[in-house]
């Protein structure tokens, strides 16, 4: 009985050690747009190794899949993967309608960022994005505010024919003819194909994002 305690003992002490510094932290978001449904943010904290994805270089497969189609198995398969490098991640339920708050629970460790991923679903590959927020100095609630991203992976052709959100419903349709190939601030909703800009376009940013100590 005594060794089974010591061994006991050894495990919390070793779990406790491994933990030591981290913190929870209740990120919220919401959706700034008037029109466009957001879909469930994927939000990770995670080292300087790792990248959720960055401006003017190609977008992964993984988000490009959220980006095109609201497809987050990709993506959160990569945050499983990437071991030691992601301290941890979590995922929204459902989509965010225009004007709501949704909220996920994440561990912060010491020297971590916040990156996090969400698609605007009337859209051919338009996200919301943050990447790599320095978690460093966090001492209180932070308030910021994101834009929408083009993944590049997809020709913004505005066609019902590639776009999943309503009024469309064409997920898994790709437009890759004219696709830009690299992220890059998306300039939103001209209203020359089937999409309505008057209903579904943006100005930037589209997300607000806020990181409060959880209770």
């Amino acid at each position: 009985m005594r060794e089974l305690f010591g061994v006991v003992t050894v495990v919390a002490a070793t779990i406790i050690a491994g933990t030591a510094g981290a913190q929870t932290y209740e990120i919220r978001v919401t959706n700034l747009t008037g029109g466009q449904i957001i879909s469930p943010a994927v939000v990770a904290t995670h080292s300087a190794k790792f990248r959720m994805f960055k401006a003017g270089k190609k977008a992964s497969a993984a988000l490009a899949a959220l980006a095109e189609d609201a497809d987050t198995s990709g993506l959160t398969a990569a945050l499983d993967a990437a071991g030691a490098e992601v301290t941890d991640w979590a995922m929204a339920g459902g989509p965010l309608l225009p004007g709501a708050t949704q909220s996920v629970e994440v561990t912060v460790a010491e020297g971590d960022y916040l990156s996090l991923a969400a698609m605007l679903v009337t859209t051919n590959d338009a996200f919301a994005g943050l990447d790599s927020y320095d978690l460093s100095n966090l001492d209180g609630r932070h308030s910021f505010a994101i834009p929408a991203y083009d993944a590049g992976s997809e020709a913004n052709n505005e066609s019902c024919d590639s776009i999943p959100g309503p009024p469309c419903g064409s997920g898994g349709v790709r437009a890759r003819n004219g696709r830009e190939g690299f992220v890059h601030i998306h300039p939103g909703i001209r209203g020359d194909g089937d999409v309505s800009s008057v209903i579904y376009d943006w100005r930037n940013p589209v997300m607000k994002v806020e990181i409060r100590p959880a209770k």
